[in-house]
């Protein structure tokens, strides 16, 4: 049974790295939570290393900015591996002619990379870091076109993996929606970010990098909001795990932001996980 505490300084001592989610742990995508970045600081200065895994589509060169802006200090990680990073090489792989699916903020998605863009009636490979309107569109809203890119066996790479973020005090569809979509669609999706192996290799070499010295598994801990990403990722790749149970989940569990713990066991037993720790938000 996870066992429930009161802040992150409670189980440091038996770790060397963190892996920490962004979106939904360090910020609402609006907002910083404070003690949550003054924890993986106090963190690291207990000698620990932290590595920000995201499932942002940018590459992590432009997530720093982004953090910066919203109020995460740069006290509370070594280094960030981001989904766009991995997702990099297989747009690399693929077919040169893409579609982008997806704002254009996300270009630099492809800085240095050989594609040429496309319209969608010319493309070989389809791109998805997002909706072009995450505010008001839906993956049905894209029905015709993706239904067009089965029939010609077109791929999906999604830069993105979450199905859903918090945005404020609401959820927003992500990248990984479409994704889904499309696969229910009988598409193929290319998928590189949370829970998919690459970046948890991506992120150990990482904090094998900034350590300096080879890492044990065993004393690494996850921490994360999602359920079919971060979550999913930690059991795959074999970590523990610190849920946060405030994140885009706090619905099936919470009332008024505080966590029902009989009913988060409950949510913990259908989705057959066992994480080792959680706690409502990182302190």
């Amino acid at each position: 049974m996870a066992r429930s505490i009161s802040t992150l300084g409670d189980v440091t001592d038996a770790y060397d790295v963190i892996l920490c989610d962004v979106w939904g742990v360090l910020h609402n995508g609006i907002d910083a939570f404070p003690l949550a970045g003054e924890a993986l600081t106090a963190a690291r200065q207990k000698g620990l290393t932290v590595v920000l895994i995201t499932n942002s589509p940018r590459p992590a060169i432009g997530v720093i900015p982004q953090l910066r802006a919203i109020g995460v200090p740069d006290t509370a990680y070594d280094r960030i591996v981001t989904s766009g990073d991995v997702t990099r090489t297989l747009i690399a792989a693929g077919p040169k002619k893409v579609f982008l699916l997806g704002p254009e903020r996300d270009l630099p998605l492809f800085d240095g990379l050989d594609v040429e863009f496309v319209s969608k009636e010319e493309a070989d490979c389809v791109v998805c870091t997002g909706f072009f309107d995450d505010e008001v569109e839906q993956p049905e809203d894209y029905r015709d076109m993706l239904t067009d890119f089965v029939s010609r066996k077109v791929p999906l790479i999604c830069a993105n993996p979450d199905l859903v973020v918090e945005r404020g005090h609401r959820i927003i569809p992500c990248a990984g929606a479409v994704a889904a979509f499309y696969t229910a669609l009988g598409g193929e999706t290319r998928i590189a970010g949370k829970p998919h192996k690459p970046i948890y290799e991506a992120t150990l070499t990482a904090a094998r990098e900034a350590r300096g010295t080879d890492i044990d598994k065993t004393r690494v801990l996850a921490i994360g909001d999602g359920m079919p990403t971060d979550v999913k990722g930690a059991v795959d790749a074999g970590l523990d795990l610190l849920y946060i149970s405030g994140g885009i989940h706090a619905a099936d569990y919470a009332t008024n932001n505080v966590t029902d713990e009989a009913r988060l066991h409950l949510f913990f037993e259908r989705e057959k996980v066992a994480p080792q720790y959680w706690m409502h938000r990182l302190a």
